[in-house]
């Protein structure tokens, strides 16, 4: 069925009552989120940054745990950049997209280093900063520092669409979108307004089934007008999501240690720690290619059955071998034996593994 017209009177262009009208409600149904200050506080910028940083392709459930044990281990950026970058990655295992960890740790360092320990407020000199990217860069000037600045997140990019019934495509509508959300950016509380379209977004104008009659912008929606809400925004279709295909080793010695390596710093999980690997491949190896890289040459047994990890850009699937070995077992030259080190299973939560190579050592130890 195609989309179904409402009967409402002739809508308004949407412009400063519709701002109104949004931060009205915002006023009385704000989230509570852990880095947010209370209405009439000043804002922390690092934690508006810390936030902000977590919260990229990760969901606000997800965040919490983490921002919050970051919080306690480190409650201002001087004490984040005086940490180790592994210390940085162990509490970041589990969050995903690693190399936000290694440039919220490079950050915290220049920031200390090249403006005293304190944020710029404008966008430009935002930008500057290692793993600060335009949207993130706007998010921090406007809620740290209520810089007339506009972010424009998933969200927010979902309420514009709607509001203004926009039929071009994501991801060729973008910089119309920005363009359209900075004529609502009021410049008394541009935070508070980036806030509440970020809230809206994410509790009322959904991606499936918006609550339309609920909404505090409705009465302006051409999106909503014209029974088409729903299906906003418009996006180009996703071309399937490729395969790619490796081998894990995963050796246990005698005395109950299981042997880690460190990735290179450059590339995907950089940094983080892993069961020796093979390359992932866009195919299988044969396993007597693939044995070449094992860390020990000794009798490798197959775990039944296969890890799957789905990534934004590909899906991966790791064929694993377990072996048990001397504790003083002579590693390989493939192995990169300087990357590696043994760690006793029961300190195991304490290194920077990656949900992956979590998966790897559930699968070959099971109990």
């Amino acid at each position: 069925m195609g989309a179904v017209a409402r009967k409402q009177l002739p809508l308004r262009p949407a412009g400063p009552d519709t701002t109104a009208a949004l931060l009205d409600w915002y006023d009385s149904e704000r989230r509570e989120l852990p880095w947010r200050s209370p209405p009439g506080r000043k804002a922390d910028p690092y934690r508006v940054w810390l936030s902000e940083i977590m919260l990229q392709q990760t969901t606000v459930k997800a965040v919490i745990p983490y921002y919050r044990e970051f919080l306690r281990a480190w409650p201002n950026v001087r004490a984040l950049a005086a940490a180790s970058l592994d210390e940085v990655l162990t509490k970041w295992a589990g969050l995903g997209y690693y190399s936000r960890a290694r440039n919220l740790h490079k950050c915290a360092i220049a920031i200390v280093e090249e403006h005293g320990g304190r944020f710029p407020r404008s966008e430009a000199a935002l930008r500057k900063l290692p793993g600060i990217g335009p949207y993130t860069a706007a998010a921090i000037a406007a809620i740290a520092f209520n810089e007339e600045a506009t972010p424009v997140d998933g969200n927010i990019e979902r309420v514009i669409a709607r509001l203004f019934a926009l039929r071009l495509p994501l991801p060729a509508a973008k910089s119309e979108i920005k363009r359209l959300a900075s004529t609502l950016v009021p410049s008394d509380r541009p935070g508070d307004f980036a806030q509440a379209m970020m809230d809206l977004g994410a509790t009322v104008c959904t991606p499936k089934r918006p609550s339309c009659l609920m909404c505090p912008i409705q009465p302006d929606c051409h999106g909503y007008a014209k029974g088409m809400a729903e299906s906003l925004p418009l996006k180009l279709a996703k071309p399937d999501r490729p395969s790619r295909f490796g081998y894990a080793f995963l050796a246990l010695s005698e005395d109950g240690h299981i042997l880690l390596r460190r990735r290179q710093e450059a590339g995907l999980l950089g940094g983080m720690m892993e069961v020796p690997s093979t390359e992932w491949r866009d195919d299988w190896l044969s396993v007597e290619d693939a044995m070449r890289s094992a860390p020990f040459k000794t009798d490798w047994w197959p775990v039944t059955g296969t890890v799957t990890h789905t990534f934004t850009h590909f899906r991966l699937q790791l064929n694993v071998y377990r072996a048990i070995v001397p504790a003083d077992a002579t590693l390989t030259f493939w192995s990169e034996p300087n990357r590696c080190r043994w760690v006793n299973r029961r300190d195991l939560h304490n290194e920077a593994l990656p949900s992956l190579m979590r998966k790897v050592i559930a699968h070959a130890l099971p109990q």
